[in-house]
């Protein structure tokens, strides 16, 4: 099951599960812990406020109960020659949201930060 963060409040829910995979890293463990079994997984993209998920992944699995697992991406020269292929066949876009110049960072920033992004936000500094 898929959730949507803008249209449900988790603070609201009683539902409990096994797993949650925080896809884009905008729940803490801390908002969302309720809702996790009681062995249930947290999984996030991003480090957290202050880096707490990684602190999290190294305590957590030391006690029973709920855990957080941070996936340490690993990446083999074999992956490169992969990706690099696929782009270089045209079969590899990433998804560009929206470019900036240079001199609107602070556009840029503040937009990445609304959450509003659905893909990569690029800064154009060859527009200096």
């Amino acid at each position: 099951m898929v959730l949507d963060y803008t249209t449900l409040s988790f603070r609201e829910m009683d539902d409990q599960y096994d797993f949650i995979f925080d896809a884009v890293g905008k729940i803490s463990f801390y908002r969302i812990k309720h809702l996790l079994k009681p062995r249930g997984i947290y999984i996030s993209t991003e480090l957290g406020k202050a880096g707490s998920n990684i602190y999290l992944a190294l305590f957590t699995p030391l006690f029973r109960g709920k855990k957080v697992l941070f996936p340490l991406p690993t990446i083999t020269q074999s992956d490169v020659l992969f990706i690099s292929e696929l782009a270089a066949n045209g079969k590899f876009r990433p998804l560009i949201d929206r470019i900036y110049p240079i001199d609107e960072i602070i556009e840029a920033y503040h937009y990445v930060e609304s959450g509003q992004k659905i893909g990569n936000v690029l800064l154009d500094v060859a527009s200096i």
